[in-house]
Parts: structure tokens; C-alpha cells; sequence
């Protein structure tokens, strides 16, 4: 393999970007660096893959000749593909391997300037530039990385933190971002949000956008979307295909990763609804949250499905209905619901069981066929009827048991002064989920909700391959799908041929099938190699699972560990094993005064534990985080039951609350399960014990 030249420190897939431009650093400690003298930007957007180049140009204008550290804030989720650089007249360009690098920056003992390691972040890219550069002359450093960018109902986004104040209030000579678009499916529109283009240009399956600015500061990011056709959905690849020497681990020589949206038009006669939202307009709801609660409901009967029948409960002191039941969504109902949300106004006190009187009821003549469904959102605790939690739950019970139908109820909490005790017991006792919002998040939170619960693609998803050429897929066993969600699956090949991909699962009951054709290249693709560590940090998760239903001290664990960190030297990704400097952290098992990953994650496992009911998954973050961490939970048998989110805002700790209900709202049996905390560049897990 060839030997090491430039240290990349490559992660996965995730959902934010944290990037910029670079810094040459002459002093960390002091904050001296060469000044940035241009910055242009160059993104080719291939099926939602981003190619971007980033050319730079400094100056030395310290008087004399020095030598300098690139710094580049390479967020977690992207894969650098090459570094050059242009110094006293020549090209330079490093080699690419995954061994850790040197993450020392020059100066001051060890000692960071707040501000650079502030717009560095968690994941920077260093490379020591061995050439110094003469007083007054310009060094121009190219550097090229790839992401996947994140998506969601026909929307993809692409953000670079141009903001270089941090660093520099010095005007940039010249700023420009040429942004290109090829997609299979048609861009239907493509949008520079934060700055005014300079041209743009979109034919239906190519779009581009470009701005440029002279002498100006970089103070100000760059926001772009586009939306493709919902219209055709669908299945799309990528693929490299390695040659002997180049494969890590010595085993099949092709990487691929699919993304699946399939359309669920054809499953549309089995996915009604008879669907409730109870709305609170208590006193406490004034001001900006019954706002958002009326836009949120208008946003639910608009997309409610052909089929549907649907009614909406409102509560304060008193309680009223929009209908005496559930009605047919048609376009005289419509017209008629709107005008009821657009009087819902906040006063009175919380009667949260008089809701519940009013709205269960309602379902007795509900058919076994469809889903029966109800949103409850407050944002306080029960004033006036029944007030304590145990007489809700009891009371709501009742009622349901005597509706003999199934209900799913979906609970939210607004703001701190919610029972979360009681919304989580509401929604775990009824096949629901619960979640807390802040105030100014109950529109977003309710209709992205909603608009995931509308529209199940697959449940219970199977995959398989024809012919069998593919090996070892991650994630196993796979996730269930919705509609406006992406399926991503990554794996190995053997053999470069024409795949035919075959999920098959259940929407409401039915069987569903979606084939696909997937060509595997038989070739290298430079700017596809961050496959290969989409695939590595998908199987060490599943590794993990099998991992911890095992005594640590065990020889099946310990085969499984020495796995985890071979994978993990071999690909570099950072595990519970090992780290960024490659030295095994010797963690046996996972306990919450050991666990951790150095310098940034440390788990404080779970409690109680045992538990009856609810659990709290606790970790720390020691460092300056702002993403969207994900935990999931598996049973003994490797099966995902749950998956949850928890937004990371900076150091501090952070609670998951866990309900012991799988995803689809059932209670759990009695048993271990097993937990993984996904931050993107690190895992960590444990186990837990449900008992009833």
C-alpha cells in the first residue's frame, strides 16, 4: 500500500455542515496566521454526492520567512480526496492514507487560541506544509472532499460557513461560490438563500449557481437548496471498486452505498386514517404557541389523504370539537376546518381529561383496517378536572378499553412546565411516542411529525440481491421506511455487474415490493472513496450490538473487540477501543465512570437500570458540539427497536428518555437490550435491563 503522506481524518454520514476556510498557522497560541487573501469554492453536485474544491490564497506579511500548519474545520460527515498546494512557484501534492494524524498545532505549549479552535471544530483537517514561505510572497492551497448532503421531502441543502471573522476582519480581495447541480431527478428549483447570485441556471436535470464579491469581508456563510421531483422517487448508487493493493482489509475489492426513497403511490388504498388532533388553548398558550398550534393544525388537515376521516378536540376550562366525529377529509371539510382553527384562541385553565372525554369516544365506530390515530400537544399541567397524573392515565384508559378499537397516541410536551411524565406514560401505555419542544418549536416539530406518521413505505424491510455478488450490508437488521425519508445502505462486491435490488416489507398489514437496478463500477473512483468508510463505521455499529449481549470477558467478545479494532486502525473510525492517536483505550466494559472517547464523549450510562417502564440514557460532551446525536436501541437478537434524537448544543450532559417501546408504539418484553450513541466520528454503547 502506498506508504503515508498526508493524513486525512475521514467520518460518516450526518447531518449538519461545519466547514470553512482554511488557516495557515503561524502561532495557535497567539493567533498568528498568514492572511487569507481569496477564497473560491467550487461545488458538482452528483445525486446529492458534493465534490467541493476550495482554493485559497495567503499572504505572509510578517516580515520574514516562516513556517506554517494548514488548519481546515473538514466537519465530521466528509471525506477529503486530495490536498495540493502552490508555494515559490511549484506544485505540491500529498498522498492520501488513513493513519492518524498530528493533531499539534505550532506555538504557545500546547495552549489554543479560544477563537481558532472555536472555528476549527471537532474534526479538523492538519497538514504540515514543510516548505516555509518568503516574506511577501503567497502560498495557494487546494484542497478537495466529499459529502453526502442531507435531505428530507425532496429537499437537499448545502451549507459553508464562510465566516472567517474568527480569524480575520481584513477584506478577502475575492470571494466566489460556483455551485453545480447533475441529478437523475429533476431539480424542479435551486436557491442561493444568503446571498444574491451573481447567475444561475437550472434546465430541469442541471442547475448551477454563482456569486462573487471583490474586496469584502468573509463574514457572511453560504446557504443553498434545491428541490428535487417528488415525482420520481426512487433508488440511487455509488460504487468504487478498488484494486487489491488499495482494499484495507484484503476482502472483497468493491464499496457501494444506495440511497432508497421508493414511492408509496401504489400503497395509498391502504394507508386511511382516522385521525384526532387535540389542540390546548389554555391561558398558558398565548402569544406565539397557539400561533404555531393553529398553523400546525392548518398544515395537518391540508395533508390529510384521500380516504381519511379526521376531527379536531380543543381544551381549556371547557372542551370543544370540531365535529361531533370524525368526518371525511373532502373539500367542503377542509374549507370548514380552517375557519374553526383560525378561532382557536388562548384562555382558561388546562382540562386535560375532558380532552380525552371528548376525543376517545370517537373512535368507537373506527374500522380494524385503519390506523387510529391521536396528536395531543400541551404545554402545562392539568388545572381543572381530573389533575393528578395516575387519575389521567386511569380515566384515558377507560375510555380507551371501551372503545375496543387500537389507538396510537402520539404525546408532545411545549416548553418546561409540561408533565412529561405523564405525556410519556400516555403515549407508552397507548402504542405512541412522547417528545419535549421547546416553545418556538411546536409547528416545526408537529408537522415534520406528522407528515413522517402519513405516509409508512416498508415495515418489517428485507432486502436481497440477484445475482449474489453483494456481501455484507449494514445497517443489519434493516430500518423501517417512510415517505420524505432515505433508506442508506452501504456494502461490499465482488463482482462489477448490473445488481437487481429487491426491498420487500408491510405498509398497514399489506405486503409491499420495490425492485431496482443498481450498477456496481468496476473501477477506482477517486472521488467515491469515502465509501469505504461509510461501509467500515456501518459494520463496527453492528459489531458493537453483538458485542455488548456478550460478557465483556468472554472469548466471543474478545473476538468480536479485536474485530472492532482492526476494522477501526484498518478504515479509521474511532470506536470505544480505540482513538484518533490509534492507541487502544483497553475500555473492557462499558461503565459510566470509564466509558468515554477522548477529549470529547463520555457515557454516563443509563437509570434506573434495571428499569420498569422509562429509562434515562445520560452522556456527557466535553467539547464544543452542535449536532444531532442519535441513539438506537436493539433487542439480544441484533433487531433495531427504537431510534431516538437529542439535539447536542456544547459541553454539558444530556438525558435520552427511553419509554420501553419500540417504534411502532408496543411495549417491549422483558429482557437486555443494548444501546448505541451515533456522534457521527465516535460510538459508544452499553447494555440495559427491562424488567416488569
Amino acid at each position: 500500500m502506498k506508504q503515508v503522506t498526508i493524513i486525512l481524518l475521514i467520518t460518516m454520514i450526518s447531518f449538519s455542515n461545519i466547514l470553512g476556510n482554511g488557516v495557515c498557522v503561524i502561532d495557535a497560541s497567539s493567533g498568528t496566521y498568514f492572511k487569507l487573501l481569496s477564497s473560491e469554492v467550487e461545488v458538482t453536485v452528483e445525486n446529492q454526492v458534493a465534490i467541493i474544491k476550495t482554493t485559497q490564497t495567503f499572504y505572509n506579511n510578517l516580515g520574514q520567512s516562516r513556517n506554517f500548519k494548514y488548519a481546515f474545520p473538514l466537519a465530521e460527515e466528509e471525506s477529503a480526496t486530495s490536498l495540493r498546494w502552490k508555494i515559490n512557484n511549484q506544485w505540491f501534492e500529498a498522498g492520501i492514507a488513513p493513519t492518524p494524524q498530528d493533531t499539534t498545532l505550532p506555538g504557545g505549549g500546547g495552549y489554543i487560541d479560544p477563537d481558532l479552535e472555536m472555528y476549527l471544530g471537532e474534526t479538523p483537517l492538519y497538514y504540515d506544509i514543510e516548505q516555509p514561505l518568503d516574506a511577501g510572497s503567497n502560498v495557494i492551497i487546494e484542497l478537495t472532499y466529499v459529502n453526502l448532503l442531507p435531505y428530507e421531502f425532496g429537499n437537499v441543502s448545502f451549507t459553508y460557513p464562510n465566516n472567517y471573522q474568527y480569524i480575520q476582519s481584513s477584506v478577502l480581495d475575492k470571494q466566489e461560490i460556483q455551485f453545480t447541480v447533475n441529478s437523475d431527478r429533476t431539480i424542479e428549483n435551486l436557491l442561493l438563500l444568503s446571498h444574491t447570485a451573481t447567475a444561475s441556471f437550472n434546465d430541469g436535470q442541471q442547475a448551477s449557481v454563482n456569486y462573487q464579491s471583490l474586496e469584502s469581508a468573509a463574514n457572511k456563510d453560504y446557504e443553498i437548496q434545491y428541490s428535487l421531483s417528488l415525482d420520481e422517487l426512487g433508488l440511487f448508487g455509488l460504487s468504487t471498486y478498488l484494486s487489491e493493493e488499495d482494499v484495507p482489509d484484503g476482502r472483497d475489492n468493491g464499496y457501494f452505498v444506495f440511497v432508497a426513497e421508493p414511492d408509496p403511490s401504489e400503497n395509498a388504498d391502504v394507508i386511511n386514517k382516522v385521525f384526532t388532533l387535540i389542540v390546548d388553548r389554555s391561558g398558558s398558550m398565548s402569544g406565539n404557541k397557539i400561533v404555531q398550534a393553529r398553523n400546525a393544525a392548518t398544515f395537518i388537515v391540508e395533508n390529510l389523504n384521500e380516504g381519511d376521516k379526521f376531527n379536531i378536540v380543543d381544551f381549556a376550562t371547557n372542551v370543544t370539537s370540531f365535529m361531533p366525529g370524525h368526518v371525511d377529509f373532502n373539500s367542503a371539510n377542509e374549507t370548514a376546518a380552517f375557519t374553526y382553527i383560525s378561532r382557536l384562541n388562548a384562555n382558561g385553565s388546562t382540562n386535560i381529561s375532558g380532552a380525552f372525554s371528548t376525543a376517545v369516544p370517537q373512535f368507537s365506530a373506527a374500522s380494524e383496517n385503519t390506523a387510529n390515530i391521536i396528536i395531543f400537544f400541551t404545554d402545562g399541567q392539568a388545572t381543572t378536572g381530573i389533575t393528578d397524573t395516575q387519575g389521567i392515565l386511569n380515566h384515558v384508559n377507560n375510555l380507551v378499553n371501551s372503545t375496543e378499537t387500537d389507538l396510537m397516541l402520539f404525546t408532545f410536551g411545549i416548553g418546561t412546565d409540561a408533565n412529561e411524565q405523564l405525556l410519556t406514560l400516555l403515549a407508552s401505555q397507548h402504542n405512541g411516542l412522547s417528545d419535549f419542544l421547546g416553545s418556538d418549536e411546536l409547528e416545526e416539530k408537529i408537522t415534520q411529525f406528522y407528515l413522517k406518521i402519513r405516509n409508512p413505505v416498508l415495515l418489517n424491510t428485507q432486502m436481497s440481491f440477484s445475482p449474489a455478488v453483494v456481501s455484507e450490508t449494514y445497517p443489519s437488521p434493516l430500518p423501517s421506511l417512510y415517505k420524505g425519508q432515505q433508506m442508506i445502505v452501504a456494502g461490499r462486491y465482488n463482482q462489477a455487474v448490473p445488481v437487481e435490488v429487491t426491498l420487500t416489507g408491510e405498509a398497514f398489514g399489506q405486503p409491499v415490493s420495490y425492485t431496482y437496478q443498481l450498477d456496481l463500477t468496476e473501477s477506482a473512483l477517486t472521488e467515491y472513496q469515502f465509501l469505504t468508510k461509510i461501509w467500515a463505521k456501518k459494520k463496527i455499529e453492528y459489531l458493537l450490538v453483538q458485542y455488548y449481549q456478550l460478557d465483556s470477558w468472554s472469548a466471543g467478545a474478545q473476538a468480536i473487540k479485536n474485530e472492532i479494532i482492526e476494522l477501526s486502525m484498518c478504515y479509521n473510525v474511532i470506536t470505544p477501543f480505540t482513538s484518533f492517536s490509534g492507541e487502544q483505550m483497553g475500555i473492557e466494559e462499558i461503565q459510566p465512570d470509564q466509558a468515554g472517547v477522548p477529549g470529547s464523549f463520555r457515557l454516563l450510562g443509563n437509570f434506573p437500570n434495571p428499569f420498569n417502564a422509562t429509562t434515562v440514557i445520560r452522556f456527557e460532551v466535553q467539547s464544543a458540539v452542535h449536532e444531532l446525536v442519535t441513539v438506537r436501541i436493539y433487542n439480544t437478537a441484533g433487531q433495531l427497536i427504537r431510534t431516538l434524537e437529542v439535539a447536542v448544543s456544547g459541553p454539558g450532559q444530556y438525558d435520552v428518555h427511553w419509554d420501553g417501546r419500540s417504534q411502532n408504539g408496543e411495549l417491549v418484553p422483558s429482557g437486555t437490550y443494548l444501546y448505541v450513541i451515533d456522534f457521527g466520528n465516535a460510538i459508544l454503547g452499553g447494555r440495559m435491563i427491562m424488567m416488569k
